[in-house]
């Protein structure tokens, strides 16, 4: 989708916005590319218009393959199809980042069972890894059967299957609320061997409540997450990792940030960073998964990969857009704690 960014200001009172690509599994394939350098693909529909290829010159500057896209010819009006838009206020100090979305009728929320070619992607080309989320199993009644396809395709291959539960509460709400996708999260759940979301995900989207966690002051506090994700993979045996993003916003610009990973029935934490200041937290749980797939893909070590992960996160949210902007050296200086001296 295109985010429309009005910079410094409110969505309400813009006279200009920036455009910028993104999507919550976008956003982990371009990092994926960008900063660690692996080759990926996106694979969605986009309704062929004007918009629809600003979007593509957009993915294509990230450096995304779109081999598997799926143009949609355009109606002229949007009646039928249309591509979608995100607004998206940055937030600052007691006033909360913002988004609003108008993604009705979009080209991606109208794809169906038999549209992708599965056994293309996870046989003939070999895709090691497939990663998922929450926000398109939202996006309609058909999106989670395209998901579920896809997944048992990976199966089927021996890919990996990732899955980011990203609940959105504004996605939901005209179509069954938490209840809907707990459903619908409970369904994708037992094709998963890597899930991934923040303690709001597990609690609204598959109905692991974390308990003892006090909203304003304990949110960093693993030991909470940790018994929860002892019950999510009791629940799911299936999962093979569980990560999770600790995050205690003291404003919208002054965060906590952690991370926590289960693999192979040890727990393994990221390095806390409390009071890190934010620029534009959207794409920061998305650079984490980046981070964390990475980590895996390359064979580092669990208490590596939540690392990665979490430091990736960290600097995606120290620039604007949803995407990141850091390079592989910056992550792993991150990683190091090196400074944040000028570099000559």
């Amino acid at each position: 989708m295109i985010r429309l960014d009005p910079g410094d200001g409110r969505i309400r009172t813009a006279r200009q916005f920036q455009a910028w690509e993104g999507g919550g599994e976008y956003n982990v394939a371009r990092g994926l590319r960008r900063c660690f350098g692996l080759r990926t693909a996106v694979v969605t529909a986009i309704a062929d218009n004007e918009v629809g290829r600003l979007l593509e010159d957009l993915i294509l500057q990230g450096g995304v393959d779109m081999s598997h896209v799926k143009w949609v010819p355009y109606d002229g009006v949007g009646r039928r199809v249309r591509n979608g838009l995100n607004f998206t206020e940055r937030g600052f100090g007691v006033r909360g980042a913002k988004g609003c979305s108008d993604r009705g009728h979009t080209a991606t929320s109208q794809l169906k069972g038999g549209d992708i070619n599965w056994k293309r992607i996870f046989k003939d080309e070999a895709a090691r890894w497939f990663h998922c989320g929450g926000i398109f199993a939202a996006l309609s009644e058909t999106t989670p059967d395209v998901a579920r396809e896809a997944m048992i395709a990976a199966k089927e291959a021996g890919t990996i299957i990732s899955y980011d539960l990203n609940y959105r509460p504004s996605l939901w709400q005209d179509i069954g609320g938490q209840a809907r996708a707990q459903e619908v999260n409970r369904e994708l759940a037992p094709y998963v061997d890597v899930m991934i979301g923040n303690e709001e995900d597990f609690s609204a989207a598959l109905g692991f409540e974390v308990e003892g966690v006090d909203e304003h002051l304990a949110q960093l506090d693993p030991a909470h997450f940790k018994k929860m994700i002892t019950r999510v993979v009791a629940a799911y045996p299936n999962f093979k990792a569980v990560a999770t993003t600790l995050r205690a916003a003291r404003t919208a610009t002054v965060n906590d940030w952690g991370a926590v990973l289960w693999y192979d029935g040890e727990f393994y934490e990221a390095l806390q960073r409390p009071g890190l200041e934010i620029f534009d937290r959207v794409g920061g749980g998305d650079s984490f998964a980046s981070g964390l797939v990475y980590g895996f893909l390359a064979g580092k070590t669990p208490e590596q990969c939540v690392n990665y992960g979490a430091a990736h996160g960290a600097l995606a949210m120290t620039t604007p857009g949803d995407t990141s902007m850091a390079t592989l050296a910056e992550v792993e200086k991150v990683m190091k704690g090196g400074s944040a001296r000028v570099a000559r």
